[in-house]
């Protein structure tokens, strides 16, 4: 049966088919990043021990990467991205009811290799459902991802709020993205799977997507530190107690969701390097202003310039990797991705190892340099911004 014969669903049915994958990835990482201060307490973890932890997440997700690439040359991206569904509901359950430091090292390590053949698959899925459209859609996608994260982290607020233990939390979120996986897979995209050339599976990103990769890497450096790191530094830096500092999580995804739902429009009115360096902007001040500033109020709002900043660095990209014509879009978008998840990885427990060593405060000012950096970037590929342009903008 060929690929048209699978594909019974409209372009729109399709679309919304894509968006529950991306809402369930969203939710499911969510869930657990809204526990991590109870957890933390829990297993009574350090500033250290809990940058140990939370490294084994990104690693998984990392060692994932080629596997993954290379099971999308042999499967469709539906097939693999039920079989990360199901995975990251079930690892969830287990993150839940850990009870000491190694076991929750070695859950979250499948946890993040779980997660990486949803972030490879569903990416692969909006590119191809992408295709089948005239506008730029793909920054929605991550809207709803990031409308799920929002979702989890204010359904995490209410378990807080409840004193609800994080295992039947997480359990009942898994109960729940399960049943929306076996239900709504038939609509997604079936794809027929790309046979392998004789170039490897995994390779860099081309001289043309370097600067690009690193900006993502620059950006996923803040992103991962917040969603590790924010509701602990409200209730360290900040003297705020458990139910505000879940609440400041809460508004940084709000800005971050409503940033990227209105990323197209911006784009299409202001220029991708417009666009980026107003999000590398506000990305370093937002961080500097929680610094300076560490009150509730100033600090919130530092947190929703930090959402908004970046909100639509990582779509543009993924967009922009999944165009390449020097390789296919699941193996442009492994490559690509590999640099930004070496800031995903490498970042959020350099936070705790400062914060350790200092406080908190020292460790988001450094991090506030990777949205100079993004500024830096932006203003060396001005040339290869104009190309970038006429590839994601329809004509």
């Amino acid at each position: 049966m060929d690929e048209q014969a699978k594909n019974t669903r409209t372009p729109n049915q399709l679309r919304i088919g894509a968006a529950i994958f991306f809402f369930i990835s969203g939710f499911g990482y969510s869930t657990w990043a809204s526990r991590i201060p109870t957890i933390k307490h829990q297993l009574h973890l350090n500033e250290a021990q809990l940058g140990t932890v939370l490294f084994a997440l990104p690693v998984g997700l990392m060692c994932t990467m080629p596997i993954t690439s290379r099971l999308l040359t042999h499967y469709s991206s539906r097939t693999i991205m039920l079989l990360g569904s199901l995975l990251l509901s079930i690892i969830l359950i287990l993150i839940g009811i850990t009870n000491s430091m190694w076991q929750l090292i070695a859950m979250l390590f499948c946890f993040g290799s779980a997660r990486n053949l949803m972030t490879l698959s569903i990416n692969t899925q909006g590119v191809a459902v992408q295709a089948l459209y005239s506008r730029s859609i793909m920054a929605a996608f991550h809207g709803i991802w990031s409308l799920a994260g929002f979702a989890g982290a204010a359904f995490g607020l209410l378990m807080v709020y409840f004193n609800v233990a994080p295992a039947w939390h997480f359990t009942i979120v898994s109960v729940v993205l399960t049943i929306f996986t076996l239900y709504f897979i038939k609509d997604t995209l079936y794809q027929e799977p790309v046979p392998q050339s004789r170039k490897p599976v995994f390779s860099l990103p081309d001289k043309y997507l370097l600067k690009f990769s690193l900006i993502c890497f620059a950006c996923m450096a803040c992103e991962n530190t917040m969603y590790d790191w924010s509701a602990l530094y409200f209730q360290k830096e900040v003297h705020a107690e458990k139910t505000t500092a879940t609440a400041a999580f809460v508004l940084y995804l709000v800005a971050m969701t409503t940033g990227r739902f209105f990323g197209d429009r911006l784009v299409t009115r202001s220029g991708i390097k417009q666009v980026l360096k107003f999000s590398g902007l506000f990305i370093f001040c937002g961080l500097l202003l929680a610094v300076i500033l560490p009150y509730t109020i100033t600090a919130m709002f530092g947190f929703i310039m930090i959402g908004f900043g970046v909100s639509c660095v990582v779509p543009m990209v993924f967009s922009l990797a999944g165009k390449s014509k020097n390789m296919s879009s699941s193996s442009a978008l492994a490559s690509i991705s590999t640099i930004g998840y070496i800031g995903f990885l490498f970042i959020p427990p350099f936070v705790g190892y400062i914060a350790q060593t200092t406080n908190l405060r020292w460790s988001f000012g450094i991090v506030s340099l990777f949205g100079a950096m993004i500024v830096y970037l932006v203003s060396t590929i001005s040339d290869t911004a104009q190309k970038i342009e006429h590839e994601i903008l329809p004509e």
